[in-house]
C-alpha cells in the first residue's frame, strides 16, 4: 500500500531543490559577490572564499542532510567554532546562517536580510 501522491490531502508539497556538482562554484562565487555588494553599500569591506572554511561548511552540510534538519549544531555535537578549528581555521570571529527554505542562493539572501540577526553575520 502506497501513501497518497505528493501535494494530496495527507501528502507532502516540499519541493527539493538539488545543487548538481558542477554549480557548486558558480553559486558560491555568486554568493560572495552578493554579500559583498550589500557589505559594501553598507560601508563594510569585502569577504572572500577560504576553502577550509568551505570545507567545514560542506562537512555540516552533509551532516545536516544526514540527521534530515538544519541545525546548528552536529551530530557529534559539534558547534560552528568547533568545526572551523577542525579544519584549521584561525580567525576570531565565526558567524553561522543556515537555510532550507529557498529555492536559490539570492532568494536566500534576501531573505536573511530582512532578519536582524541573519543580516549582522553577513554584514
Amino acid at each position: 500500500m502506497t501513501g497518497p501522491p505528493a501535494g494530496t490531502e495527507g501528502g507532502s508539497t516540499t519541493r527539493i531543490h538539488r545543487i548538481s556538482p558542477g554549480e557548486t562554484s558558480t553559486i558560491q562565487y555568486r554568493m560572495l559577490d552578493s554579500v559583498n555588494a550589500l557589505r559594501q553599500a553598507a560601508g563594510a569591506g569585502p569577504l572572500t572564499l577560504d576553502s577550509r572554511l568551505n570545507a567545514a561548511a560542506a562537512t555540516h552540510s552533509r551532516d545536516m542532510s544526514l540527521q534530515n534538519r538544519p541545525w546548528h549544531f552536529g551530530s557529534d555535537g559539534s558547534s560552528p567554532i568547533d568545526r572551523v578549528r577542525r579544519v584549521g581555521y584561525g580567525g576570531m570571529l565565526v558567524g553561522e546562517n543556515i537555510s532550507e527554505t529557498y529555492e536559490n542562493e539570492l532568494e536566500t539572501l534576501a531573505a536573511w536580510m530582512e532578519n536582524e540577526n541573519t543580516r549582522r553575520t553577513i554584514l
